[in-house]
């Protein structure tokens, strides 16, 4: 049930690890290069399967037709698949669903955002330092971290994929998190959210680990399911979740830009005509947002991150409408409705300036091929 955070972590300022030069030795071999490749998990003293991988097939999007042939761009860079999503959006894809797996390292150091051992190291943040720190704050017997190199960088992956680990990093020893810096910023909702789902990381800019678990969660099997379901119930538990109509969730001009030029006729629509709930958690609190997205049968807005607001309390059998910019199409929530059981749908804008436009007829037409 995890390790106690007390007796396992202690202050380094007067131990024996108080500083190291880990960090350094790792840039001058790189610059000399004496640096081999070295994955960090292939050094593991034990490795182990948390939970077992499974076979799934996926099922079609809902959408209209000519929709795909919109299509201009999809996003190649940080997130699968990287092909036009037009098979994945027909469904009948069989999938092999990994499983779930724990790595044992010893002695391990965390230096500014980043892992190293021996002539290995691992980034848990895409913002590294020309020159690192070399102090150490913590020592600790046992430590598992969970946040990610995506995670530190985009809130909704942070939300989605990192807040599911850190289940499993409690069950493994102290569950440990970047110190946030002006490099590591908190996300803006981040400290309620780890509130309301009971997160307590430990966060550092420097440690040592007598061992440290690692953990490769990175496909959609029964047991990321079954977490990010329970991570769902555990905001439930905080409002209402009576059903109704759905919820749009406006993006704005906020994060990469994708920017809907009718977004706000569209919203008012579905709220004049649907009943819809409209929200914009830029300008909301976490106790708002969950509120308003709690019992939505339909969530619906811009495809972002803002749109995990809506997707974390969703329920099986309830649907998601994304609504993608023809020159930026991605498929990342396909795979997490699949998962838990929920509809997926899209309707592709047209260009207009410096971002796009969506026909609220063709937004109309594919909320109706829902299942009722």
């Amino acid at each position: 049930m995890g390790i106690d955070p007390r007796k396992s972590v202690v202050a380094a300022s007067s131990g024996q690890y108080r500083w190291s030069l880990a960090a350094y030795r790792n840039i001058v071999r790189k610059r000399l290069g004496h640096q081999a490749q070295v994955e960090l998990k292939s050094l593991a003293d034990k490795t182990w399967d948390i939970a077992p991988g499974e076979t799934t097939v996926s099922p079609p999007a809902f959408f209209l037709p000519n929709q795909l042939e919109r299509v201009t761009g999809w996003e190649a860079k940080r997130f699968y698949p990287y092909v036009h999503p037009g098979p994945t959006m027909a469904g009948g894809i069989r999938m092999e669903q990994g499983p779930t797996r724990g790595y044992l390292l010893k002695d391990v150091w965390l230096i500014d955002g980043a892992l190293y051992k021996g002539r290995a190291s691992h980034w848990l943040s895409l913002k590294p330092r020309p020159w690192p720190g070399i102090s150490i704050d913590h020592e600790i017997e046992r430590g598992a971290t969970y946040c990610t190199q995506n995670g530190s960088t985009w809130f909704g992956t942070w939300l989605m994929e990192d807040c599911a680990t850190y289940t499993l990093a409690c069950d493994e020893g102290v569950p440990v998190t970047i110190a946030p810096s002006s490099r590591y910023p908190l996300f803006t909702q981040q400290q309620a959210y780890e509130d309301w789902l009971g997160m307590q990381p430990l966060r550092t800019r420097g440690a040592y680990f007598h061992e440290l678990v690692l953990f490769e969660d990175t496909s959609n099997n029964r047991s990321r399911h079954q977490r990010y379901r329970a991570m769902g119930d555990k905001l439930l538990s905080h409002v209402d979740p009576t059903a109704h109509p759905g919820v749009f969730i406006l993006r704005g001009s906020d994060g990469d830009l994708r920017l809907l030029r009718n977004e706000l006729e569209i919203a008012e629509h579905l709220r004049r005509h649907r009943g819809f709930r409209v929200i914009d958690p830029m300008h909301s609190d976490v106790p708002g947002i969950v509120a308003a997205c709690a019992g939505a049968r339909v969530v619906i807005g811009v495809e972002g991150s803002q749109l995990v607001h809506g997707v974390n309390v969703l329920q099986p059998g309830c649907a998601l409408l994304a609504l993608q910019p023809p020159n930026r199409f991605v498929s990342y929530y396909k795979y997490l409705t699949d998962r838990d059981h929920q509809h997926y749908g899209f309707v592709v804008g047209v260009p207009e300036g410096n971002g796009f436009r969506i026909d609220i007829e063709e937004v109309e037409r594919t909320l109706d091929l829902f299942p009722a």
